[in-house]
């Protein structure tokens, strides 16, 4: 153990790294690329047997670790998801695990679990759960959430055997739907991907085809997986009328709004959700667009009994503290038995900014998007694909007055999103959508501005021109 003031010399030293990266991160380059062998060169090394200086290995932390990690909360982050997070919530993950407090079960950190309940409940009344039936929990991330979300609908409407159960998604749902309905063990023929249509939102008619067909040939069709922000477009399916088929076919009704479930706190974001309240389970991701580090995602269901009934056990060395039934065990009500104290950097970013802060922020992003959107459409050389949609837009390089086949326009736009990249001034990559490969822009990081969208585009357009230029010389 380190001695006082080598802890405190030690701790300040750490901070002030932190706050330097909060500082000058938007004047860095956000983009990092390496390869497997420059890692291994650098960072492998043998087994350390023998003590090395605190502060030595953190300056080599510093000096090659994390210069070669991205900044996916940089402003000109844009693909995938960004990570913008905030600086109180990455102090309050310090006291978390500075304290290393143990958040699994109420005995062990009665204050932890009540925090856990009281940010819980705050996100319940946020999307019109019931906040006394109501309950949740805080997970690694959406993926998790997704899957404890399944195994509790799962229990609840196959029971102990499920071999003729289907579950019903559309193509634009995440991956990580898929992936847990494969870990629980539905096997490819208990899967049914339903298309969408011209605006990406599940086609409701080919899904009620779907649904009947399956009960006429004896199958159990069970869950609903809904949509709210898709990853590729952003795109909201109906809420309603999912909520009006699973009312009258006896489903579950699962939202995954890992990506846009936090819109709700926007105008536009409400109206686009309507009807998510009508879910018996939401995954929400907080770690996105509620700007906390990760990791942190959460499942919201109208009844906690649902997952204490689902995932509760009683080993003979946890009899001691199962306390009564106030006390919640989160433990009870997931996968994880040791859990990390995830709750304490929302809670504190919250009451630290305050719910009107997030709001704004959400509803800054939003506008972004739509004013990028109006930026391409003046242009001559950009075609929308897919509209701002809650803070994510998809467009491609089509510059207009020239004949260009879609083959050469899928290779000008992935060249220009690998020239981006390769000049680490971006992190701008490409998605597929109907056929085509398309820029995409995921909006959610409040530091990032007008300006730095106009910068990247123009930028683009000059590897476009580039790009024309090539194919040009080609065909001549």
């Amino acid at each position: 153990m380190l001695p006082k003031e080598e802890m405190q010399r030690y701790g300040y030293k750490i901070i002030d790294h932190i706050v330097d990266h909060f500082e000058t991160q938007n004047s860095k380059k956000p983009v990092t690329i390496a390869s497997r062998e420059e890692m291994d060169s650098l960072l492998t090394e043998d087994l350390p047997d023998h003590p090395t200086p605190a502060n030595e290995v953190l300056d080599f932390v510093m000096d090659q670790v994390i210069p070669n990690s991205s900044i996916v909360s940089h402003p000109k982050s844009y693909s995938f998801v960004p990570g913008p997070s905030n600086y109180i919530s990455a102090m309050a993950d310090t006291i978390a695990t500075g304290f290393n407090i143990f958040s699994g079960g109420w005995a062990a950190s009665p204050a932890a679990a009540e925090l856990e309940i009281v940010v819980m409940n705050w996100l319940l009344k946020i999307f019109g759960f019931p906040t006394k039936k109501g309950g949740g929990i805080f997970t690694s991330g959406g993926s998790m959430a997704n899957l404890t979300a399944l195994v509790t609908a799962r229990r609840i409407k196959c029971g102990q055997d499920f071999s003729k159960a289907i579950i019903y998604l559309s193509d634009q749902a995440h991956s990580s739907n898929i992936k847990a309905i494969k870990v629980i063990g539905f096997k490819k023929e208990q899967i049914r991907l339903i298309p969408t249509d011209l605006e990406f939102k599940v086609s409701l008619n080919k899904l009620k085809n779907v649904i009947a067909k399956d009960r006429l040939e004896g199958y159990q069709p069970f869950c609903i997986i809904a949509s709210a922000g898709t990853t590729n477009t952003g795109t909201v399916d109906p809420m309603d009328e999912i909520a009006n088929i699973c009312e009258e076919e006896n489903l579950w009704m699962h939202v995954d709004g890992a990506y846009g479930g936090a819109a709700i706190l926007a105008d536009k974001g409400k109206k686009l959700l309507k009807g998510i309240e009508r879910a018996d389970s939401l995954t929400v991701d907080p770690h996105k667009w509620f700007f906390q580090p990760y990791e942190m995602g959460c499942l919201l269901v109208k009844d906690h009994n649902w997952l204490s009934g689902t995932f509760s056990e009683k080993p003979e060395y946890l009899r001691d503290i199962e306390g009564n039934e106030s006390e919640i065990n989160f433990y009870d009500h997931g996968i994880q038995l040791t859990r990390r104290f995830r709750a304490l950097k929302f809670y504190m970013s919250l009451k630290t900014f305050g719910l009107e802060s997030f709001r704004k922020a959400i509803q800054y992003n939003i506008d972004l998007a739509e004013q990028t959107e109006d930026i391409l459409r003046k242009s001559t050389y950009w075609e929308i694909t897919s509209p701002a949609t809650l803070a994510i837009i998809n467009f491609r390089y089509h510059p207009i007055g020239h004949q260009l086949s879609e083959e050469e326009l899928d290779r000008i736009n992935q060249n220009i999103s690998k020239k981006i990249v390769d000049s680490r001034e971006a992190i701008l990559v490409t998605t597929v959508l109907q056929g085509q490969i398309v820029l995409r822009m995921c909006l959610i990081n409040p530091r990032t501005t007008i300006n730095d969208i106009k910068s990247t585009l123009q930028q683009c357009e000059i590897y476009g021109k580039e790009e024309l230029a090539i194919i040009a010389k080609e065909t001549c």
